[in-house]
C-alpha cells in the first residue's frame, strides 16, 4: 500500500500526459506531490526526508518546465533524485559507523558487516545507472517513450534489483540461521554432558 502511495504522483502524471500533454502532466504532479506531503504530515505529524526532497525538486524543476515551457527540466528530475541518493549512500561510508542501508534494514535482518558494505555499493551503482538510463531515454527517444519509461521502466528496474538483492542476501540469512541453530545444539549438548558428569560424580 505504501509503495502505491509513493507512486501516486507519478501515476497521475502518466494519466494526465496521456490525456493532455507534458505541461498539464507537470502541473498535476506538482499538485499531487503537495497533496501527498500534506496528507503525510496531517496523518503522522512528520514527513520523511525522501518526500520533502522529491517535493522540493518537483517544485523547482516542474516550475521551470512550466515557466520556460521546456520539458527538459522535469525530465532531469529522476536523474537528480537517483544521483542524490547515490551521494547519500556513498557519504554514509564516511559519516557514521554503518552504511545507510544497514541503518535502514539492520533491525529487520542480520547480515555480516562485509555484506552490508557490498549491498551499499550495489545500491550506489544502481542509483547511478538509473540516472544515466533516464537521461539516455530522455535524449534519444521521443517524449512519449520517456513518460512510459518514467513509470514502467524505472519501476521495473527497481523491482528487478530488489529481487536480485533478496536472492543475494538470502543465502547469508540462511547461513546465519544455520549457525545459530548449530550453536544452540552445541550448547544443549554441552549441558547434557555436564549433567551426565555431575550424575557420575554423585554415584561415587
Amino acid at each position: 500500500m505504501k509503495f502505491l502511495f509513493d507512486l501516486f504522483p507519478i501515476i497521475l502524471f502518466f494519466i494526465a500526459y496521456k490525456m493532455y500533454d507534458i505541461y498539464t502532466a507537470t502541473a498535476v504532479i506538482i499538485v499531487a506531490s503537495v497533496v501527498q506531503v500534506g496528507y503525510v504530515y496531517w496523518k503522522h505529524k512528520r514527513v520523511e526526508k525522501m518526500h520533502l526532497i522529491t517535493l522540493a525538486l518537483i517544485l523547482v524543476l516542474g516550475g521551470l518546465t512550466l515557466i520556460l515551457q521546456d520539458p527538459a527540466f522535469v525530465m532531469w528530475k529522476p536523474t537528480i533524485v537517483n544521483w542524490g541518493f547515490a551521494l547519500v549512500f556513498l557519504g554514509s561510508h564516511f559519516i557514521g559507523e554503518k552504511p545507510i542501508v544497514q541503518r535502514m534494514m539492520g533491525q529487520a535482518i542480520s547480515l555480516p558487516d562485509l555484506i552490508w558494505v557490498r549491498l551499499s555499493w550495489l545500491w550506489i551503482f544502481f542509483f547511478i545507472i538509473s540516472g544515466i538510463t533516464n537521461l539516455y531515454v530522455a535524449y534519444n527517444y521521443d517524449e512519449d517513450t520517456w513518460v512510459n519509461f518514467k513509470l514502467f521502466g524505472l519501476m521495473g528496474m527497481t523491482l528487478v534489483f530488489i529481487v536480485i538483492q533478496g536472492l543475494y542476501i538470502s543465502r547469508y540469512i540462511q547461513e546465519s540461521d544455520s549457525e545459530a541453530e548449530a550453536e544452540a545444539r552445541l550448547d544443549g549438548h554441552t549441558e547434557d554432558e555436564l549433567t551426565e558428569k555431575l550424575n557420575d560424580k554423585k554415584k561415587f
